[in-house]
């Protein structure tokens, strides 16, 4: 009998479907980390570069420092393989203009909806970082007591919240270092917030990759300021940064979430969306080329499952593309109800059109909506 099964990834039925791989067919891959796990991802391209030199993704992904800490006061032994961002540090410390310096950002490995994320340009930053989060964990755990002794008083759901905040801050082991992107594209008419592009990429069988033309734009809250420019260089606003809405109230959240072939650039070149989304396609699909060819420990295509994606880009000031991420099960409700069935309804209409009808039979055809990007055959099936 035909099965079809689209639900929470921990609910998936793998083994059904590895018994049944004619006839059952999954929502989502068992490994792809390779793809969705920061440091993880660092790796699937770095490894990619070695033998693809000339490779897109040389021009449009950034390359991290990959390093694992368990406590602030070793973090000089953490970094002592870290050349480029040892050095980078050490001139920034030799300069004496803020505005010259190289910044950068920090981001926790198995961390989503940019929890985590910092900049700093100095090693005092960076371990002030990492001792902040000492002292919020130290909190935590005087929390914790504090809710056993009063067990009797508390909800399921409040239990719930303080657990989830312990186990985040707990488990930031694994960290990446990228070179911050400064400047950013900023656009006038949504007052020169910084913004970052969501798009939806479907992944099928083993492999074909398609990218939803229909992306969004998520804007920060507060209008971009580059991190040398700040008035209060110890203080910087990550509001001016930070493009997660996630981060902001409801208010603000209704003016930071556009269509993004509907946003307002008078100023730009008239084509400058359409190249924009032909870097998106072009290194969306080299990356999953390279997690398919090179890490198939970490990311294992089966030819009876596919996945919805959500992948994050940034654009600079020159508007070329920058590959931020991939996300597992994207939160769809960053899109808001106004833009739900417009994109949201659109993407899975065009999911069934591309995985599952194929899968049962039904006759596939091509669609200007959602492009095929890349086409592999990976043998497995």
């Amino acid at each position: 009998m035909p099965v079809l099964q689209v639900t929470a990834y921990e609910s998936l039925d793998f083994e059904h479907a590895m018994q049944h791989a004619r006839s059952s067919q999954v929502c989502a891959y068992v490994i792809r980390k390779a793809l969705i796990r920061k440091h993880y991802l660092s790796n699937t391209v770095s490894t990619w570069l070695v033998k693809n030199p000339d490779s897109v993704l040389a021009k449009h992904f950034r390359p991290c420092v990959h390093f694992e800490l368990d406590y602030a006061e070793f973090l000089d032994e953490a970094l002592v393989d870290a050349w480029d961002l040892n050095e980078s540090m050490a001139e920034n410390e030799r300069t004496t203009s803020t505005e010259s310096k190289d910044w950068w950002i920090l981001k926790p490995g198995m961390s989503d909806g940019g929890n985590g994320i910092r900049l700093f340009s100095s090693f005092e930053e960076l371990q002030a970082i990492f001792e902040d989060w000492e002292e919020s964990d130290s909190e935590l755990d005087e929390e914790a007591e504090t809710v056993d002794h009063q067990a009797e008083d508390i909800t399921e759901d409040q239990r719930d919240v303080s657990n989830q905040d312990h186990a985040m801050t707990s488990q930031l082991r694994h960290f990446i270092a990228q070179p911050y992107i400064d400047p950013p594209l900023l656009l006038e008419a949504y007052g020169n917030r910084k913004f970052h592009i969501r798009a939806y990429v479907l992944a099928v069988d083993a492999l074909k990759v398609f990218v939803y033309r229909e992306m969004l734009a998520l804007f920060a809250a507060k209008p971009y300021q580059s991190p040398g420019h700040s008035a209060d260089e110890d203080i910087l606003d990550l509001a001016q940064h930070l493009t997660n809405t996630c981060f902001q109230d409801e208010e603000t959240k209704s003016s930071s979430v556009h269509r993004f072939w509907h946003l307002e650039s008078p100023n730009m070149r008239s084509d400058w969306k359409e190249r924009v989304f032909q870097q998106i396609c072009d290194v969306t699909g080299e990356v999953f080329e390279a997690a398919a060819r090179e890490q198939m420990v970490h990311f294992q295509a089966l030819p009876n499952a596919f996945e919805v994606f959500g992948v994050d880009f940034l654009v600079d000031a020159d508007a070329n593309v920058w590959l931020l991420e991939l996300n597992a099960y994207p939160d769809f409700k960053q899109t808001g109800s106004d833009l739900q069935e417009a994109v949201v309804g659109g993407l899975f209409r065009e999911v069934s059109r591309a995985a599952v009808g194929p899968f049962f039979g039904s006759a596939t055809h091509a669609s200007s909506q959602m492009p095929l990007v890349r086409a592999l055959n990976l043998g497995r099936g």
